[in-house]
Formats: structure tokens, C-alpha cells, sequence
């Protein structure tokens, strides 16, 4: 090995041409005293041996090449193209590690991200095919790739975004998959005794368009079967509902309960509650936010959430040992039992 004055450079992919001098160098150790040999000289080896043609690693590594490629040199064997790729960053800009939260892939998994999610995400930290497209399935990124798109810039690792783009991901997947995801992810949260019963996979699916992990249907559905009414009468946001005569439509809900009507419509689906319900505005002459919002709120005590109809034709699949803990579980019969008390106290 030469020990004049040379010049080592490098065609980075990432950053172009970078060049050493060995002045700056001199002598490296290769062999410890206790006979292993160091990493410059081990992975030079080991990658001339096993045909590397490309290393893309970290710019941490950068110093490291001007010692391994006076290894290649000196052993005859073809360096590889290099491309020393930025850091990925924390939020605070600092160096990702492990006080910023999961550092394995293991981790990020038990914490329910889909592996296509996070291939999706890691592949755009620090690359972009030129357009403004995000969500990519594996198969487009392995056509899409090219290390020439690779960026100087150091990414962030930001897991608000991670956690959205794993929601785009779900809502891609077949729904009957999804739902099945759902309703597992809720029996393992101990709010449901079988996830493959009708209610399990009914419930499921009226939280599937709003988690963007699993982990989230679990925080929603309690909220979905409760019955808040007492509370929501009592916000601000209700006093102009009231005051357009929500007693109205409140007897309406409680004479079709009491006739078999509103379970009827429930039971028919979609089309025969929207039916049922636009009869209703029909007969007081309500349309839109006035007659859907105020029927809202008398059938689920809430000013806002699923599909109404769809979410009483789950509550009526409940068997009746489908939830683990029943506590939070109101059905339509307690609804309107609730709901008539709070009409009679305002006579």
C-alpha cells in the first residue's frame, strides 16, 4: 500500500463526488492486539467476497470509505458504487433513538401498523418518485424505486403522519378483511367475547371508515353504544334543536317504537329506515339538518357519529352475551326508555 500523498473519490449516488486525501488519514489499524480484525477491514472483505455491488448506508459511514477502499485496494478487489444517505430525524430535529419512542420493527408491529404501511413510510423518508403521490402498495414501490430519486435533505420521522398513512392502508384492504381485523382488535381488548358473531362484525364495521389503527375501534365503541342523552340535552349546542319543537320528533320516535314501526325500519335496512324516517318529516314537514339531527339525537344521544340506522341494526344483534362487560351496552328498548322519561319531565 502506498504511503504518498493520494487522492481517493468517490461518484456518491446520494452525494455526488466526494474525495479524500490520505494525508489526512495516516496510518489505521486493520488487526487488533487480540487478533480480531477491525470492522473497516472485516466488512470490506466480506463485501468483496459476497459480490456487493451497492452499499447504501448511513452518513455516518461516510468517513469510514477512504479506509475501506484503500482495503480494496490493496487486496485487488472492485470497490462498490456508495450512497450514504441522510439521518432520519426525530420531530425535535434530533437524532432518532430510542426516547423518541418504538426503534423496531417488532415494536411498531405490536403496536398495530401494517407492514404495508410502514414499508410505504419508511420508503419516503428520504425519497420521492417526483410526484405528489403518497400512498403506494409494495409491488408499485419495487417498480417505482430508483436510487437516483434518493434526497441529500434529512427526513423527520413523524408518527402522526405514519399513523394516518396506516389508516390508508386499512380502508384499502377488502372490507370483509378490515371488519375481521376490526372485530379481532376488539375482542382482544376485552370488549367483546367472540369476534366472529354478527354483532362483533356489524359493530366493526360501523367504526371502519374513522380508525386508523386497530387499536382505535376500541376507544370508539364504547362511546357508540352508550346513550349520552342526558348530557347532550343540557349543551348549548341543543337549545336551538329544542327550541324547533324537538319534542316533536321525539314523539315520533317513541309512538313508532311503541308500535313495532321503528324496529321494523331498523330491521329492514338502510333503504326502509330512510324511508321510514323521511315519512316522519313527511307528516311535520321537516327536511334535512331538521328532521335528520334532532332524530339523531333522540335515537342515539348524540349530536354526531355513524349512520343511525346502521348503528341500531347493530345494537340489535347483540345476543346478549356478545359484550364482555355489558355496562356501557344501551339498547333501543332502553333508549326510549330514557327518552321518555326526559320527554315527560319537560310536560
Amino acid at each position: 500500500m502506498c504511503c504518498c500523498s493520494q487522492e481517493y473519490s468517490i461518484n456518491d449516488i446520494v452525494r455526488g463526488k466526494v474525495t479524500w486525501n490520505t494525508d489526512n488519514l495516516g496510518d489505521f489499524v486493520v488487526l487488533r492486539s487480540n487478533g480480531l480484525p477491525v470492522y473497516n477491514f472485516c466488512v470490506a472483505i466480506d463485501d468483496a467476497l459476497m459480490g456487493i455491488t451497492h452499499v447504501l448506508r448511513a452518513e455516518e459511514h461516510l468517513p469510514n470509505t477512504l479506509r475501506q477502499l484503500l482495503v480494496y485496494e490493496a487486496l485487488g478487489f472492485t470497490p462498490p458504487v456508495f450512497a450514504h444517505m441522510s439521518l432520519i430525524l426525530a420531530p425535535d430535529k434530533s437524532k432518532l433513538s430510542k426516547r423518541h419512542g418504538a426503534t423496531s420493527v417488532g415494536d411498531f408491529k405490536q403496536q398495530g401498523y401494517l407492514a404495508p404501511a410502514m414499508v410505504n413510510y419508511l420508503s419516503l423518508l428520504g425519497w420521492n418518485d417526483g410526484t405528489e403521490k403518497e400512498i403506494y402498495t409494495v409491488d408499485e414501490l419495487t417498480h417505482a424505486f430508483d436510487l437516483d430519486r434518493i434526497t441529500k435533505s434529512a427526513a423527520v420521522f413523524d408518527k402522526v403522519k405514519l399513523g394516518w398513512m396506516n389508516g390508508q392502508h386499512l380502508r384499502a384492504l377488502p372490507e370483509a378483511e378490515l371488519v375481521s381485523m376490526i372485530a379481532g382488535s376488539l375482542e382482544s381488548a376485552g370488549l367483546l367475547s367472540d369476534a366472529s358473531s354478527p354483532f362483533a362484525l356489524a359493530l366493526s364495521s360501523l367504526v371502519k371508515g374513522s380508525v386508523d389503527m386497530l387499536a382505535d375501534a376500541a376507544a370508539q365503541v364504547p362511546a357508540l353504544l352508550s346513550y349520552p342523552l342526558s348530557g347532550t340535552v343540557q349543551s348549548e349546542e341543543f337549545k336551538p334543536i329544542q327550541e324547533d319543537n324537538f319534542l316533536e320528533v321525539a314523539h315520533a320516535a317513541l309512538a313508532a317504537y311503541d308500535s313495532g314501526d321503528l324496529a321494523a325500519a331498523v330491521a329492514g335496512g338502510h333503504d326502509t329506515f330512510k324511508k321510514w324516517i323521511n315519512s316522519v318529516g313527511k307528516a311535520q314537514k321537516r327536511k334535512g339538518k331538521r328532521l335528520f339531527m334532532p332524530m339523531r339525537i333522540a335515537l342515539t344521544g348524540r349530536m354526531q357519529g355513524p349512520d343511525v340506522g346502521e348503528l341500531l341494526l347493530a345494537l340489535s344483534k347483540e345476543s346478549g352475551s356478545d359484550m364482555v362487560d355489558g355496562s356501557s351496552f344501551v339498547g333501543l328498548a332502553a333508549r326510549m326508555e330514557a327518552l321518555r322519561s326526559w320527554v315527560d319531565s319537560q310536560q
